[in-house]
């Protein structure tokens, strides 16, 4: 509680609220009085109180009418029902009807104190409880998708603004990012979410069959067509289609997508008649596609329609804060579905993980995690539980030193460690950004035609650090 805890204590005798007092005056509360229920409900409606102690016996309305109503209240206080001696049923009543507890009358000041204690410890245990619950609903309130880091946050709330549109999504990043629990969540929390979803890996198919798939074919259409096909497209009539590794799709499929997301028609293989679709399309690529655009390899005009918001999604090894809420809540769900009576987790587990560089991202650490599990004996899961090869990872150092030419003077050394320095640093990050000389520039804080002029004095040829597919 940010304030001192506020009491307040409900007897319509002076000389009764005067002795229960003197049992606080040295704690650390807001103690406030009341007279009769009327008063109670009163001061409980126009300020937040924490604990009552209400006489049940007191005039015009008594305490269990006072408790009634103090329950119907947003954030109702606890209340302890004070009782005259010998009324034990009366008081088993008021602890059905939703009392903490009861004291008699007269209340002993240590009785009362350490009711006092334990009600105010209880209400403390139960908002911690209720903002870890929160907390829980804002990391993981994405569905399947769990993250605390800002890029997490900040693609939680693109998520959030674009899944009221109909606007076309791009999705950037590594394999096993999460590309497709993304695109499923905008689908979840978008006005389709009753409509189908349907998802196509474009690099899965050969390029004589992905264009069958897409938008379908007539009977009798090519060799092999013995009936008509529904494509991708049709199928996901009124909802969201998937076009996941959408790099891998060859230039005249490229412009035939094009139409399909202009005029909102396509025309299935073999046919002529124009077939009138509703569709939200997001794409998805772990590939550089402005890269390919100045290459030839994709087209400007479509790269643009699909990228009308790109959402990209960092690396695990780049959201190390996030890896020890991913693992904590794989670890518990391949333990629950595989019947593991795995308890706890030691803490040395998450440091260990979070260490590892992850270069097949969540998925990785996914899977790795559900081997850890199934072979895991005890209730703890512990270090020795995971994989040699994450257990015993020890991270390269990011640069190699420098050899010095003790031959040369100052001036010459310097120059010559200098311009080494300058080709393994920006390496280094051009390998990060896949060759992608804008991304680069952000991350060494420079601007993109200084680091072009960089690259050329130093003879870096970005290409080569370009993804491969």
């Amino acid at each position: 509680m940010n304030h001192p805890p506020k009491i307040l204590i409900a007897d319509d005798e002076k000389a009764a609220r005067f002795a229960m007092k003197k049992a606080f005056q040295k704690e650390n509360y807001q103690l406030l009085e009341a007279e009769n229920g009327k008063h109670v409900l009163e001061i409980v409606q126009n300020q937040p109180v924490d604990l009552v102690f209400l006489d049940i016996n007191m005039p015009e309305m008594d305490g269990f009418e006072v408790l009634e109503k103090l329950q119907q209240i947003h954030s109702p206080p606890l209340v302890v029902m004070i009782t005259a001696y010998g009324d034990e049923k009366i008081a088993v009543r008021a602890m059905k009807e939703g009392a903490y507890d009861y004291v008699r009358k007269p209340p002993e000041l240590d009785e009362l104190r350490l009711i006092a204690k334990n009600a105010l410890e209880k209400i403390k245990l139960t908002k911690e409880n209720q903002e870890l619950k929160q907390k829980l609903l804002e990391k993981e309130g994405f569905g399947e998708i769990i993250g605390e880091s800002e890029a997490m946050k900040n693609i939680f709330d693109k998520i959030q603004k674009v899944s009221k549109t109909d606007i076309t999504v791009l999705i950037t990043g590594e394999n096993g990012t999460g590309k497709e629990l993304i695109t499923r969540e905008i689908h979840r929390l978008s006005e389709r979410k009753n409509g189908p979803f349907v998802a196509i890996n474009c690099a899965a198919l050969p390029d004589n069959l992905i264009e069958s798939e897409l938008f379908g074919h007539e009977k009798g259409a090519f060799t092999g067509a013995n009936q008509l096909k529904k494509g991708k497209f049709e199928l996901a009539h009124n909802g969201t289609i998937f076009l996941d590794e959408i790099g891998d799709m060859n230039l005249p499929l490229q412009a035939k997508l094009l139409r399909v997301l202009e005029q909102k028609q396509i025309e299935r293989l073999g046919g002529n008649a124009p077939i009138n679709v509703d569709v939200r399309v997001i794409a998805a690529t772990n590939q550089n596609l402005a890269q390919m655009v100045q290459e030839g390899k994709f087209r400007e005009d479509l790269y643009f329609r699909l990228k009308v918001v790109e959402i990209h999604i960092p690396p695990l090894r780049e959201r190390r804060e996030d890896i020890p809420l991913l693992a904590k809540k794989f670890i518990e769900m391949h333990a629950a579905k595989h019947n593991k009576k795995i308890k706890r987790i030691h803490p040395e587990v998450f440091r260990i993980l979070a260490k590892y560089h992850w270069p097949g991202n969540v998925r990785q650490l996914k899977y790795n995690l559900l081997q850890s599990v199934l072979f895991c004996e005890n209730e703890e899961f512990g270090p020795k539980d995971l994989p040699e090869e994450i257990l015993h990872y020890q991270p390269s150092p990011p640069f190699k030193e420098f050899d010095v030419d003790y031959n040369l003077d100052f001036k010459e050394a310097k120059k010559q460690i200098v311009e080494r320095f300058e080709i393994q640093f920006i390496e280094h990050k051009l390998k990060e950004c896949k060759g992608n000389i804008t991304q680069a520039a952000k991350k060494l804080n420079m601007h993109r035609q200084s680091l072009q002029h960089k690259l050329k004095e130093l003879g870096i040829n970005p290409n080569k650090f370009k993804l491969n597919d």
